[in-house]
């Protein structure tokens, strides 16, 4: 996988992800030119196509579109797969996510993809495996969170 974008109805970009090296300015011409040809498309139109040399795979759920950019040998079902893994991860993870759940929590929405996703492949396919994961992630953030409330309770900070 090349990157990953994760973008509302309206255009705007909620999450992006990039496996290769590109500077802002070509990252910003490129999302904004998907997003516009994507969101042009009608809702019965194949979910796949062909754009400059790379396959772009995307999926509507609610109010997000989920994209994604192949090289043009990837199996593009394979990659319709690694996104419903990873909204069946947000939706168990935030029950039944939402567009607000992204832009409110987007750290933990790029930790559960780093979690599943290593370098724009699929590092952990077991849904199970990758919350035990991110549970014990939050367990720790909450074990060095606590001291500094209890300081914070005392009048220590």
């Amino acid at each position: 996988m090349q990157f990953m974008l994760l973008f509302s109805r309206q255009g705007k970009l909620r999450l992006q992800k990039w496996y290769l090296p590109l500077s802002d300015k070509e990252r910003k011409k490129i999302s904004r030119d998907l997003v516009q040809t994507i969101l042009a498309r009608k809702p019965k139109m194949c979910s796949f196509l062909e754009w400059r040399d790379l396959k772009i795979v995307y999926k509507r759920y609610a109010s997000l579109y989920f994209c994604c950019a192949v090289e043009d040998q990837d199996n593009e079902l394979i990659t319709l797969e690694i996104i419903h893994r990873y909204v069946e991860l947000l939706d168990k993870y935030f029950g039944s996510v939402c567009e607000l759940d992204i832009i409110f929590n987007f750290e933990k929405a790029y930790f559960i993809l780093d979690e599943f996703l290593l370098g724009g492949e699929a590092q952990e396919t077991s849904k199970k495996n990758v919350l035990k994961a991110i549970e014990q992630a939050d367990l720790l953030q909450e074990e060095a969170e606590a001291p500094r409330s209890v300081l914070e309770e005392i009048g220590l900070t």
